[in-house]
């Protein structure tokens, strides 16, 4: 550990329990994306009163935070604050009970499933520690609060909105995120990290008809049951065995009545892929597979394929990679490994390409200790330690908010000068 590191890391103490009760308290009110209003405000508060400049409501609630510490490189540091639809189940002390109305007029609960407490309250004590340690480093940092990264919008909300105007181009963009790994691990990979999603509706067409009369209908239950079993020979017969890619069809809604059969079906599909070739062969091949058996099928009207969500890939540059797990390996020693390829998704990557600007996206465990080294001893390890989006997934405090919060400002350190 460098002494400029130990100087800034020497204010951790002093933040801890200010951080924690920050995490328990965003654990307790989570918000949707594009709402995020009380989270935007804790986090300009909290930062305007360490001297950042504080800039608010960019794409809706997005917060930009600088602060300028004489001439050097600029680094941003970037966290998404949106919730998730999930009603919590973690028996937690502190566990959300928040419910809202949602588009279609029904309640919703609310929770932080996916950790996103985690990365604001990380970031707010890294920009804290580099605020009480200004003399040990030069430069400006530049804390970047994203909405709605769950939606896949926020990013290009608050690129729409002017971000590039309103924030210094920064030399590198970083983000982290909490994931199911034993809390203190950290872990980077360059090239490939976060893979490409496409959320897709499609339409089919049948004729409806009498349930004792099939001979005078055109099945569109049929019809999407041949297309969702077609779909899973993507993966497994069109791309070879060492091309990562995943085709999940999460619903299919059709028909009301047990001797009713419907005029269409609508199945819904999730495609997550690491490159652009894979992902266009994918694309195409479902739909193909789709037209394909409506013909096959008499449909007396062609498909309807809608993109309803887009999520491009983490492609980490190789570079700021390569020199932020220098940076990890010399700060946590064993901890510091590489990790494996994760076919969650995010937008992030949106505002370091709006500035032309290199970024790297790692990941922090969340997970206890000796449970997750139980379950890996037990071999069940996928059945017994629960994933973003569950609602039993439940970071432990410590020392997952120490090493987000280290992290972070190891990764920073290692372009702002001396």
């Amino acid at each position: 550990m460098t002494d400029r590191v130990r100087t800034v890391l020497s204010g951790l103490d002093r933040i801890r329990s200010e951080t924690e009760d920050l995490y328990k308290d965003l654990h307790r009110h989570p918000e949707l994306g594009l709402r995020e209003h009380r989270t935007a405000k804790k986090a300009s508060q909290a930062l305007r009163a360490c001297g950042y400049e504080v800039t608010e409501g960019i794409g809706g609630t997005g917060v930009i935070a600088v602060l300028a510490n004489s001439d050097g490189p600029t680094v941003m540091a970037r966290a998404e604050m949106d919730a998730l639809p999930v009603r919590e189940q973690t028996g937690l002390p502190y566990a959300s009970t928040v419910t809202v109305t949602g588009p279609d007029g029904n309640e919703q609960p609310v929770m932080h499933a996916c950790g996103h407490d985690v990365h604001v309250a990380c970031l707010i004590g890294c920009a804290r520690l580099m605020a009480l340690a200004k003399g040990a480093w030069r430069g400006t940092f530049v804390a970047v609060f994203q909405p709605s990264e769950e939606n896949g919008d926020g990013a290009d909300a608050m690129i729409d909105d002017g971000l590039t105007a309103k924030a210094p181009r920064p030399d590198v963009v970083l983000a982290q995120h909490v994931l199911p790994y034993p809390a203190g691990y950290v872990g980077t990979r360059s090239g490939p990290f976060l893979a490409a999603a496409d959320n897709l509706r499609i339409t089919v067409h049948g004729r409806g008809g009498h349930g004792s009369m099939p001979q005078a209908a055109v099945d569109p239950v049929v019809m999407a049951a041949m297309i969702v079993v077609r779909l899973q020979t993507i993966v497994s017969r069109e791309l070879a065995a060492t091309t990562p890619a995943v085709v999940t069809v999460s619903s299919i809604n059709t028909g009301a009545g047990a001797n009713v059969i419907p005029d269409s079906a609508v199945i819904q599909l999730n495609v997550r892929t690491y490159d652009v070739v894979t992902r266009n062969q994918v694309l195409q091949a479902i739909e193909r597979i789709v037209k394909a058996e409506c013909d096959a099928s008499r449909s007396p009207k062609a498909p309807e394929i809608e993109r309803t969500a887009s999520f491009p890939p983490t492609v980490n540059y190789e570079a700021p990679t390569r020199r932020v797990a220098e940076a990890f390996a010399a700060h946590f020693g064993d901890d510091a490994h590489t990790i494996d390829l994760q076919t969650a998704s995010e937008d992030m990557s949106a505002i370091p390409e709006a500035f032309g600007a290199p970024f790297t996206y790692w990941g922090i465990g969340g997970i206890d200790p000796d449970l997750y080294a139980q379950a890996a001893k037990n071999g069940t390890v996928a059945q017994d330690i629960p994933v973003n989006h569950s609602p039993t997934f439940t970071p432990v405090i410590q020392p997952t908010l120490d090493t987000g919060v280290r992290a972070m400002t190891v990764a920073a350190l290692a372009w702002l000068g001396n």
